[in-house]
């Protein structure tokens, strides 16, 4: 762990293991951090926060810097352990160091701009400044599935604000944040500006978050489930949070759109990160007139796709991350069949050429996919495609909204007044058209309804660690 800019064991002396999803292997051990461990990086955090909330926006914004720097020296081991402990493939986990480094640059030249404002007075004699004052400390609890990334993309606009972090990682990851940490140590972070705890068990140090009033805001990245204990456990305090919660994307092809393109862009984003991403389509809307040659398009190129380890550049789909996640995907497709939807390709777990030692699950298409399916109502997080036909006398946007989730959502058409009565239409934060990579630093992420509060990148990113004081002066 890394607690006061120092490496340091549990207060307790226990360790757990990491472990490698494609071939079951220990890769190494780690502190198991707990209650105390968190109590001791809080205290670390607060001391840091007096001088560092005082520094100016240029000295945060150098250090910011020397992250980037550091971050982009070290991509090539940063993306190898990546590859070991979380499973992509080391192409994919190359650009996911560039992206959680880009964060930092981004928030390096964004800090320099978050600008106060003079509001005019109702009195002559009087005046009134806003600025913007750090929250205090921050709580950062991260997921496994975007190891590095979801760690920078909270750091980076945190300590540009002028907070202090302290960051519990996903437990299936840990490595990933130790090696991202010590990239801040060779850039020179000053000791408790950001601090590490790892643990097997999140509970004890989710609870420490919540309950220790010096920590005044809590970021979260994972499940729906966990962001509501979270958002009560907060709410006692009135704590500041931003949770990115799960998705359940639709994903429509329209009626005028060219179903070749959109079965080529579907297979890149359901595919991304072997079906575990938040953004990745879980309901395929495909118009009937268009449902032959686009799962036509749609298997021809799943099927070639090769799964194994992500250390062999011919490998496109990973392992998913444990043994739960491989048996909640073939629980799903099961129930499906049972149901009478029809397997395009796929379906089964993968046990060939010693697959049998990781958790690999075959790239699935399912078609006649109906809404009393589970599938077609739980977030899936593998690589299963679930495809649904449509007529003209549907409602496609009520179908679509039908959730209680609103992360993201794809749209392919040809036609511009069909585009914008989606973007208009569909209740989810991010809405790619004819795009399956709508989001980029400069954006702001997040969901509306139960995918979350808040957003994180672009400009809105760091106001989420930015509290508004106002200043009314009287002349007299």
């Amino acid at each position: 762990m890394f607690i006061d800019g120092k490496w340091t064991t549990a207060e307790a002396g226990r360790v757990f293991a990491s472990t490698n999803p494609a071939t079951g292997e220990v890769i190494d051990e780690i502190p198991d951090g707990g209650s105390a461990d968190t109590v001791r990086a809080i205290d670390a955090a607060e001391n840091a926060f007096a001088s560092w909330s005082q520094t100016t926006a240029y000295q945060r914004s150098e250090l910011l810097y020397k992250v980037y720097d550091s971050m982009c020296a070290n991509r090539e081991e940063l993306a190898r352990t990546m590859t070991e402990e979380q499973g992509k493939p080391l192409r994919a986990a190359r650009n996911e160091v560039q992206y959680g480094a880009d964060f930092f640059l981004w928030y390096a030249e964004e800090v320099k701009r978050t600008y106060g404002r003079t509001i005019p007075a109702p009195r002559a004699d009087q005046r009134f400044i806003m600025h913007y004052h750090p929250v205090g400390i921050v709580g950062a609890i991260t997921p496994w599935n975007y190891p590095v990334s979801m760690i920078t993309r909270k750091v980076a606009p945190a300590i540009a604000a002028g907070c202090t972090v302290v960051v519990k990682p996903a437990e299936s990851t840990p490595l990933c944040a130790v090696e991202t940490f010590k990239s801040f140590e060779q850039a020179g972070i000053p000791g408790g500006v950001v601090n590490l705890v790892t643990a097997k068990d999140p509970a004890p140090v989710g609870e420490v978050f919540l309950n220790d009033h010096r920590v005044r805001k809590l970021t979260f990245t994972g499940s729906t489930a966990v962001g509501k204990h979270l958002a009560r456990g907060a709410a006692e305090q009135m704590k500041r949070t931003s949770f990115e919660l799960g998705g359940h994307a639709p994903f429509i092809v329209c009626k005028d759109a060219d179903p070749i393109i959109a079965a080529k862009g579907v297979v890149l984003v359901k595919f991304l990160n072997t079906g575990q991403a938040c953004i990745s389509p879980n309901r395929l809307y495909v118009h009937r007139s268009q449902v032959d040659a686009f799962l036509g398009e749609f298997a021809s190129r799943v099927e070639k796709m090769k799964a194994g380890s992500g250390f062999d550049e011919s490998v496109g789909i990973g392992p998913l991350v444990n043994e739960a996640a491989v048996e909640k995907v073939d629980r799903q497709v099961k129930d499906a069949l049972e149901k009478g939807a029809r397997l395009v390709t796929g379906g089964r777990r993968l046990t060939d050429n010693g697959l049998d030692k990781g958790h690999f699950y075959t790239p699935t298409i399912l078609a006649g996919v109906t809404p009393q399916m589970r599938i077609y109502r739980e977030e899936t997080f593998g690589p299963v495609a679930p495809v649904i036909e449509y007529d003209d006398t549907d409602d496609l946007l009520a179908m679509a909204n039908d959730t209680s989730y609103g992360l993201a959502a794809y749209v392919y058409t040809r036609e511009l007044s069909t585009a914008m009565q989606l973007f208009e239409g569909l209740r989810f934060g991010i809405i790619g058209i004819n795009d399956i990579n709508p989001t980029a630093v400069a954006a702001p992420f997040g969901g509306m309804k139960e995918s979350g509060l808040g957003r994180e990148g672009g400009p809105e990113g760091i106001l989420e660690y930015l509290d508004v004081k106002v200043g009314g002066f009287s002349l007299r």
